[in-house]
């Protein structure tokens, strides 16, 4: 049975810890192709080399940059799901999971998934994995707490990212009763969590908190 990997961060890149040389020897099965899903704006060539430096130290030279829209050809979905590695990245976490969740593109990465090839989530990224993407009022335009479908990934728990930067605590354990889940994760910047088969293996040493729900 082919296990599944999940690496979720509470900030921006790059990896951090022992993670860049882990998902690396993950996508290197098939030689090392790795798609990185981002917002385009001015200067996101430049930004990338936050999440390559590290997995090319560690022998991954191969990668697509892949813009998110609201429609996606054939051609670019056959080329991410070629890849061995996907990197979900940060920033309008609305946007990620409007373009992403309920999509062909979405489709595509929990296919890629299930088959066994990792996927990292970088704030953004990390909140639109599990089945409850939660969003802060502070990273809305709404400015409130946002409760939306996401990746399903993970199914039994709700995240939060840059919990203590962003102060969570309180829209955490919300987020515990709104949707009964059992478990409720709060990832500093600098924080990660790795699951392997839905299952939590490792974490930051720090910057990581856990809130159990009624």
């Amino acid at each position: 049975m082919t296990s599944r990997h999940l690496f979720l961060f509470g900030g921006s890149p790059p990896f951090v810890d022992f993670t860049g040389e882990k998902f690396a020897n993950l996508s290197l099965n098939e030689k090392g192709k790795v798609a990185i899903l981002f917002l385009e704006r001015e200067g996101w060539k430049e930004y990338m080399p936050k999440y390559t430096a590290n997995l090319e130290a560690h022998g991954v030279n191969d990668f697509i940059y892949i813009p998110l829209a609201s429609i996606y050809d054939q051609s670019l979905l056959s080329q991410l799901a070629s890849c061995t590695g996907v990197i979900i990245g940060g920033g309008d976490t609305a946007l990620y999971r409007d373009f992403i969740v309920d999509t062909a593109i979405g489709n595509v990465i929990k296919e890629m998934y299930e088959k066994g090839v990792p996927l990292a989530g970088f704030s953004a990224g990390a909140l639109i994995s599990p089945k409850n993407c939660v969003i802060s009022p502070i990273d809305n335009t709404k400015k409130k707490q946002l409760f939306l479908e996401g990746l399903g990934l993970l199914k039994d728990l709700v995240i939060a990212v840059h919990f203590t930067k962003w102060n969570e605590k309180d829209n955490l354990k919300s987020a515990l009763k709104k949707t009964g889940v059992s478990i409720g994760y709060g990832i500093d910047d600098e924080g990660y969590l790795y699951f392997e088969n839905e299952r939590l293996i490792d974490k930051g040493s720090r910057n990581f908190y856990v809130f159990n729900g009624l």
